[in-house]
């Protein structure tokens, strides 16, 4: 690892998707699996500065200086925007994708209920603008296909938010291998129990619109028209990309 005060982007950076809730979750069980920490800590904790966000003003740059390696960072940036580091390979990038569906619906949310955006359009509307390009950090197609196609290069670990729920245990062995943490059969179950209770808090959290974390939630909310729509635009945005997503499970 390096030394403090080198530029950002050196091993290890996390960096997945849009929309909370599988960012904020992510970001927890990276932070447990690499750090060995208690569930209950990482509830009590600021997780924005033991893992910062690369691109907010909030912490900032001077916090993600100060960190000693190897450095946990977070973003949501498009691949062709992240750190040299991460493109040349000495820097090791986590990617989740979530389904399209359950993604707008949970971005949606998230849109509402902060004071910052108070986003007060329809759903209609919000996923119109979703299709259509037209919110922060660009295009959701273009963003989870360029990752896709760097998910084979040694540096990369491209996940998928619907394991958490279906195949928790496996994603937690990946995780320690590619974050280099060392655990017998105990400490792994051990691990593993405590990501179970991370997922569970965040998809019973009394903050959080009910079942926002859970697998299938568009199913409450998409009419068929828009279901319809939806799938013609993946689509034709998705073109021939192999990469498929669980819609519920």
């Amino acid at each position: 690892g390096k030394e403090r005060g080198e530029e950002p982007g050196e091993p290890h950076t996390p960096c997945w998707g849009f929309s909370p809730p599988g960012t904020s979750l992510l970001q927890e069980v990276v932070y447990l699996v690499s750090q060995g920490a208690d569930p209950d800590e990482i509830g009590l904790m600021n997780i924005d500065e033991q893992l910062p966000v690369l691109e907010y003003p909030q912490p900032g740059l001077d916090i993600i200086k100060e960190l000693t390696s190897p450095r946990l960072i977070k973003s949501h940036l498009p691949y062709r925007f992240l750190p040299s580091d991460l493109h040349n390979g000495d820097s090791k990038v986590i990617y989740m994708a979530r389904n399209p569906k359950d993604l707008v619906v949970s971005y949606y949310q998230f849109h509402r209920s902060l004071r910052t955006m108070s986003y007060r359009g329809t759903f209609q509307e919000f996923c119109r603008r979703f299709m259509n390009d037209k919110l922060g950090y660009g295009s959701w197609f273009e963003h989870v296909q360029e990752f896709w196609e760097h998910r084979m290069d040694s540096n990369v670990l491209f996940l998928k938010y619907e394991d958490m729920h279906r195949d928790l245990v496996t994603m937690v062995e990946q995780l320690a291998r590619f974050l280099g943490v060392s655990c017998d059969k105990t400490q792994l179950e051990a691990l593993t129990e405590h990501c179970h209770q991370l997922v569970d808090q965040c998809c019973n959290a009394e903050a959080l619109p009910v079942g926002r974390g859970r697998v299938g939630l568009w199913k409450d909310i998409f009419t068929v028209s828009m279901n319809e729509k939806f799938d013609l635009v993946y689509k034709q945005k998705m073109g021939k990309c192999d990469l498929t997503f669980d819609f519920y499970l």
